[in-house]
């Protein structure tokens, strides 16, 4: 055990779990993301970290099955069902029900409804998307409806919140660690091996995948070669997260459905994540187009007569050839984008640039085993970090550009630089303690680099586009 991982316990001795990659055969034939393993593996681990396997395992045979097809037959003969899930919300307007469906058992949207007196209840978070939760199922058969057919039935349902998070506690925390040593803890907290990155400029930009986890409406762009964990960070660590993998995307299901007059799932999480950029398309290119102008500038967008807004941010993910050098075979990196996503105009409205060639291969040594924080309890402390104000008070009080800097290039740095600042240095909320060192190199001047490689990239696509970056530097100490 290395002396990051001692530390971690030491500090966060009720959050702590230790990652032993021997644990995860409990999980054999469960494919569920990293922070309800963590949930179901801190409740059945003792003081020193053993895993009681046995317990875990009839734990999830009750409220987990892995066999999924005997879950409606179960229902079907009378059995009431208390189920850890994944299940996801639709409101039905013409039969004014609302509906879930659970795709991991089959159970389809047409086949469940949640109680009127469920929704009164948890009224704020029983909205349409995607949910985890301790629900209670029951099969209400045909000749106990009104309507007249058999379903399934909601009776109860009890968030998948388990833990309430702490910032003050989290920022003392903090205190206690050099900031080399923070940033090996958040590498942990990401399921990683610190030590299996080259150095502190590899970690440095690994960590830039999260900055969208912790800022509201921040644009970024990932071009990577394939083996990197590009889909693993943005469909693991987060329930907060949404992941779409190629296919079509429509306007009604990002943004607004007419024909259902709802919103989309760009309304309801912290993040939408694109991955396989390159082999995702639009239903209607010009018109999601117009939308992602509007809304990656304004976070809003104006559909017939509804106006759509959100804070969600959005991460487009793609893959990169590379030379033998290990750098892009193209100095047009955009190039590899889809045709959607190749207008200059779009691409200019997202803040920032991931050079994914600079992250390692996910290998064995990457694998994390040793303390680290729970990753459900982390996934909150970022969703808590995005609206925390405080911190772009903070940018704001430090940093001044160029009487004639373009607004654009502005907003982008202060916004990044704000994510910088919530990750790297919790700890400082005011003006007067930030060591201007610290700030410049590690929260500015990447920004400024993420920030210069969209204007360059948008230069090579359309010359119209200014290249250079405005000067944007810190004021001096008064």
């Amino acid at each position: 055990m290395n002396s990051i991982s001692q530390k971690i316990r030491e500090v966060f001795p009720d959050i702590a779990i230790l990652k032993n990659p021997d644990n995860q055969t409990a999980f054999s034939g469960r494919n569920l993301p990293s922070f309800v393993k963590d949930y179901l593996v801190k409740r059945f681990i003792d003081g020193d970290g053993d895993l009681d396997a046995g317990k875990l395992r009839a734990f999830l045979d009750r409220h987990i099955p892995a066999n999924n097809t005997e879950v409606k037959g179960r229902l079907l003969q009378g059995e009431t069902l208390s189920l850890l899930v994944r299940f996801i919300i639709s409101h039905d307007i013409r039969s004014g029900e609302t509906r879930f469906s659970i795709p991991d058992i089959g159970i389809k949207s047409g086949e469940g409804v949640i109680p009127d007196h469920v929704v009164r209840e948890h009224r704020e978070e029983l909205c349409e998307g995607e949910k985890w939760g301790v629900i209670k199922l029951i099969y209400t058969p045909p000749g106990n409806r009104e309507k007249g057919t058999g379903v399934v039935e909601l009776a109860e349902y009890k968030p998948f919140r388990p833990y309430k998070v702490d910032l003050d506690y989290f920022k003392e925390c903090r205190r206690r660690f050099s900031l080399e040593g923070w940033v090996d803890v958040l590498l942990s907290a990401m399921e990683y091996n610190p030590d299996g990155f080259d150095g502190m400029t590899q970690k440095l930009e690994f960590l830039a995948r999260i900055l969208v986890f912790v800022e509201p409406r921040l644009n970024m762009i990932e071009l990577a070669p394939k083996g990197t964990g590009k889909s693993y960070v943005f469909g693991n660590l987060s329930k907060y997260g949404w992941l779409v993998s190629g296919g079509k995307v429509s306007r009604a299901k990002l943004f607004f459905d007419k024909q259902r007059q709802q919103p989309g799932i760009v309304k309801n999480y912290d993040f939408v994540t694109f991955d396989e950029i390159q082999t995702i398309s639009f239903t209607d290119s010009s018109e999601m187009q117009a939308i992602l102008k509007s809304y990656l500038e304004s976070g809003k967008a104006t559909v017939d007569n509804y106006e759509f807004l959100s804070e969600c941010g959005m991460m487009l993910m793609g893959n990169l050839p590379l030379t033998g050098a290990n750098r892009p075979q193209s100095p047009k990196y955009f190039s590899s984008l889809p045709d959607a996503f190749k207008e200059s105009a779009l691409l200019d409205r997202f803040h920032g640039f991931i050079e994914g060639w600079r992250l390692p291969r996910m290998g064995r040594n990457m694998v994390l085993h040793g303390w680290t924080l729970n990753v459900e309890y982390f996934s909150e402390i970022l969703h808590a970090l995005r609206t925390a104000s405080e911190y772009g008070a903070l940018v704001n009080e430090l940093i001044v550009s160029e009487e004639r800097s373009d607004l654009r290039d502005l907003k982008a740095v202060k916004r990044i630089a704000t994510a910088y600042c919530k990750l790297l240095f919790p700890h400082i909320t005011d003006a007067s303690q930030v060591n201007h060192e610290d700030f410049e190199r590690h929260c500015l001047q990447p920004a400024i680099r993420r920030r210069g490689i969209i204007k360059e990239q948008c230069h090579a696509i359309d010359p119209e586009f200014k290249e250079a970056m405005p000067e944007i530097r810190i004021l001096p100490r008064s």
